[in-house]
């Protein structure tokens, strides 16, 4: 099983990674927005995208969209053909999707809307947190692309501040804070611990007749 990063050559892909998004929606009975072939298309095009291939077959995709001048970033459109789930590949995806966003946005902050629990997790695990929605981006855009979606109705009524969906974010400044707070404690700790070491030394070598 390969995974890498979509271009033009497999545009081929880009009807049944449609069709597969549509079916699990309808099996799911949940939330997912339809996309058209052509749309697929472009994120393939700008290299925006991971797609999962067993040989020449498709198992797997996702991708990315830029917001709000490039602050904000989505991974959209996580899908496993029926053919491979149950195999883990869902979160290699979405693992491989994420390190493509760091890469190409480092400063932007990643964010998502899922009512599948299992997508929860795995964001969850990749350092996201749950928000409220209006701590997301706040491009029209973005929201439009909701239309085709079946609880579209409460997204409206509320104004967009909620929804079925779950909102979730990684602010990659506050990981790196929480990063350099837990280097500094390390190395606090590292320096504690030699300085004991050179206290205990600096006595035996004092004690020695």
């Amino acid at each position: 099983m390969d995974i890498v990063i979509a271009n033009e050559s497999h545009f081929k892909y880009a009807q049944i990674i449609c069709d597969t998004i549509a079916e699990s929606a309808k099996v799911r009975g949940t939330g997912i927005a339809k996309r058209t072939p052509e749309y697929i298309m472009k994120r393939l095009q700008n290299g925006n995208a991971v797609i999962a291939l067993d040989g020449d077959t498709f198992a797997g995709f996702c991708y990315i969209e830029v917001w709000g001048n490039k602050d904000f970033v989505a991974n959209s459109g996580l899908i496993v053909h029926p053919d491979y789930r149950n195999q883990g590949l869902a979160k290699k995806i979405k693992k491989a999707v994420f390190e493509l966003s760091r890469k190409k946005f480092p400063d932007a902050k990643i964010f998502g809307i899922t009512t599948g629990l299992a997508v929860m997790k795995m964001n969850y695990e990749l350092g996201y947190r749950p928000v409220t929605f209006s701590e997301l981006t706040d491009d029209p855009d973005f929201w439009k692309g909701c239309q085709t979606c079946k609880n579209f109705d409460i997204l409206t009524r509320t104004e967009q501040k909620m929804c079925l969906c779950t909102g979730m974010l990684y602010e990659p400044n506050e990981k790196k804070s929480e990063e350099k707070t837990a280097s500094k404690k390390l190395n606090g700790k590292a320096f504690q611990r030699l300085k004991h070491i050179k206290e205990t030394l600096f006595l035996k070598k004092k004690q020695k007749p």
